[in-house]
């Protein structure tokens, strides 16, 4: 360097000495300049946060509903998706840090992520006629590989566009609107895609558009992302963490196994022949962490069946407030909307006051309350399971059989079966159905019967006064019959559960006497408008079961002829619509009524509104402390690990649900239930335990002296660093 060039530099440097101010003025000017790529990234993350949890939100039902897998087949599958979610992160993690570097593992697997939600659209699309199955699980890996993959970057690589310490402020807050836009996203596409759901497309629901949505969403996040390039500060790659201690670890294992040296005080001591002490040092901290961690996926198996389990619950729920209905899927919204409510009032209320009284005033305090919250959550789910079993219809089982019997015409008609009683003393009352929902049957009986149509013949009927014959009867069915002018002798198989995704259902059992075939149709009251329609053939045949997309009062009409006016059609109710059309005296004789074959949901979704807040009441305290914990008490170098290690126990987690629910344990649900709230209680028994034993770290952030140091207790109190989180 020349003598003019060190003179020019010795002056600068006198010069800001003698001129504080300036430098101050300088600094804060360079505090002031927010980057602006940031918002690139937020947008990015806002659109992604739609695209998963509206595409997640729907998932459950799709499985079920379009794909016909069975509820406990779609809920493993569910869960198996989840947990494949929070196990991919490890991979974008080690493609991030070791070659790609943040930006270009966002991008490239943010285009996995697209195709993936672009082909589970195309497979819910049923004019292409893709493999539905087998294309719905191809979509959701690569949507499990996208959004796992970058979810450790795409944080990470906001926090890169800051320069510290001069922008701690703006990274705080960074990270606030960062939180908000993911559950904004959560909270919109939560409550809209279910709306898009529920319009029909290819005669069905539209589960269609509602993935093709979240997948334009994806689109534009990617395009939103690559905007911002120009303006981004890129970090390169250092290789990563994750590959370098496990090889750390393995080598230490190694090493012990092989007895090669003298004895260590710690098994992860025998890696020093090739590992510094400080990395050693920096991993048994993260390793204590982690023990403590090995109970906690018991909470995620909890919290994640807000969108299987807890959803088909709702179905079998009436969602009816008003002249709106609140769709099963739809619920799951009260989940973001009461974070964004309860983060502030934990963090400015609750917590302030426990801890000016000593109590819940740690982290791990924290998640051992949020953990028994999350266990009396599951009480109140089976409490509301209990409530929703006596609104079940008795359905026909191993050894016995149903039998129901319509009455098509405007007469009263007697009928007696040989050893099995009627309702109303064996009578049926004109348009209108009789049942015994328990007769003993040992695969198949024959039941005689004798019908007598006296007061259908005085009514201008043709028929027999008289009609004989027998019933074929066949075990753990429901057998309908039906009486026509012709006499007693139309059967099917009825179904009489509840419909799968809690939309009301109808089927047409009307006879036509003239050869000409008619169309009943449901119309919304006084208002001209067809909203069902249901070919009815010539003499008679009974039509499938149709689903009424939205659960309302309807007016019933064959053809133009209005036979029902007024008819609530509810949430989960199946119903019969019988009938006639007869000539008498010339002229067409029309008959019908609705009957209700079962009865549709009467408990009010509402009842699972305490469920919902104990359970985001728990997350509060859980997740979000958790995520803190995990970060405060790994050493500088080692927070990205613990951060993933926090991920792999929601991964671990949905596992539990999997193998929970491929077992099979219980008949009933609520058995089920109540054994998810006695798991989530002892663990966290177990958990509080634990850390009783666990003493707080804090962690020197000087260059030369940034090994986890133990926090000092005095009179059995934690260091004040420690006691308040909402300082930190």
């Amino acid at each position: 360097m020349s003598t003019s060039s060190i003179t020019r530099r010795k002056n600068s440097e006198n010069e800001i000495r003698d001129h504080p101010d300036q430098n101050n003025v300088e600094e804060q000017e360079e505090k002031v300049k927010y980057p602006k790529s940031v918002f690139f990234i937020i947008s990015n993350e806002f659109c992604e946060r739609f695209s998963y949890y509206g595409m997640r939100t729907v998932l459950s039902l799709y499985l079920f509903n379009m794909l016909g897998y069975s509820e406990s087949t779609s809920t493993i599958i569910y869960h198996v998706f989840s947990s494949l979610v929070y196990f991919f992160p490890l991979i974008g993690a080690i493609i991030s840090d070791s070659w790609l570097g943040k930006f270009n593992t966002i991008l490239y697997l943010s285009i996995i992520y697209s195709l993936g939600q672009v082909i589970l659209s195309l497979s819910a699309a049923t004019p292409i006629r893709l493999p539905a199955k087998e294309f719905s699980i191809l979509g959701l890996i690569l949507i499990a590989l996208g959004t796992g993959g970058i979810k450790p970057c795409v944080s990470a690589f906001g926090g890169d566009q800051f320069v510290l310490p001069q922008q701690e402020k703006q990274l705080a807050m960074f990270f606030s609107l960062f939180y908000f836009s993911i559950n904004t996203g959560s909270l919109i596409s939560t409550i809209l895609t279910p709306v898009i759901r529920k319009t029909e497309c290819f005669g069905t629901d539209c589960y269609f558009v509602a993935f093709l949505v979240p997948a334009i969403l994806m689109i534009t996040s990617i395009v939103v992302f690559v905007f911002g390039k120009r303006m981004y500060k890129m970090v390169n790659p250092t290789g990563n963490l994750i590959v370098k201690v496990t090889k750390c670890v393995c080598h230490a294992i190694y090493n012990k196994i092989k007895g090669k040296g003298e004895k260590r005080d710690h098994w992860l001591d025998h890696a020093d022949d090739v590992y510094d002490n400080k990395l050693i040092e920096d991993i048994k901290v993260v390793l204590r962490v982690l023990k403590l961690f090995v109970p906690l996926p018991i909470f995620w198996a909890l919290y994640d069946q807000q969108g299987s389990q807890w959803t088909f619950q709702a179905t079998r729920m009436d969602g009816q407030i008003g002249s709106i209905v609140i769709l099963p899927d739809q619920l799951q919204a009260v989940n973001p909307l009461l974070i964004i409510i309860f983060i502030p009032i934990f963090e400015t209320g609750i917590y302030p006051i426990f801890a000016k009284i000593h109590f819940i005033n740690t982290p791990l305090k924290k998640l051992v309350v949020g953990g028994f919250l999350a266990s009396v959550a599951f009480v109140a789910a089976g409490i509301v399971e209990i409530e929703l079993e006596k609104t079940y219809p008795q359905l026909p089982t191993s050894g016995s059989a149903q039998i129901r019997i319509f009455n098509t015409m405007n007469c009263t008609v007697s009928v007696k079966l040989d050893q099995v009683n009627l309702d109303r003393n064996n009578i049926i009352n004109p348009l209108s159905m009789s049942e015994v929902l328990e007769v003993k049957v040992n695969e198949s009986i024959k039941i005689s019967y004798t019908a007598d149509f006296k007061d259908c013949y005085d009514n201008g009927y043709i028929t027999l006064k008289k009609n004989e014959g027998t019933m074929l009867v066949e075990e753990a069915s429901a057998t309908s019959w039906v009486i026509t002018p012709l006499g007693l002798e139309y059967k099917y198989k009825d179904t009489v559960n509840k419909p799968e995704n809690g939309k009301p259902m109808v089927r047409s059992v009307i006879y036509l006497e003239s050869e000409s075939n008619a169309t009943l149709k449901l119309l919304y009251k006084d208002e001209n408008k067809t909203v069902v329609s249901i070919p009815v053939s010539f003499n008679f045949s009974e039509s499938k079961l149709k689903e009424i997309e939205d659960p309302s009062e309807y007016d019933v009409y064959l053809d133009e002829i209005l036979l029902d006016k007024n008819v609530p059609f509810k949430s989960g109710g199946v119903y019969t619509v019988v009938g006639s059309r007869v000539m008498y005296n010339n002229k067409p004789k029309i008959v019908g009524k609705t009957v209700t074959v079962t009865p549709p949901n009467s408990l009010h979704m509402a009842w699972m509104l305490p469920q919902y807040v104990i359970i985001t009441m728990a997350e509060v305290m859980f997740s979000v402390t958790g995520l803190q914990f995990a970060f405060t008490q790994a050493p500088v170098s080692m927070k990205s690990l613990l951060q993933a290690g926090w991920l792999l126990s929601v991964a671990f987690g949905n596992l539990i649900v999997v193998i929970v629910k491929g077992s099979h344990p219980f008949e009933r649900l609520v058995y089920e239930i109540f054994l998810y709230a006695v798991l989530m209680a002892v663990v966290m028994v177990i958990f509080g335990i634990m850390t009783i034993f666990y003493k707080y770290v804090e962690i020197s952030e000087e260059e030369n002296n940034d090994i986890a140091i133990p926090l000092e207790e005095k009179n059995g109190n934690i260091n004040l660093a420690y006691k308040d989180d909402e300082k930190r």
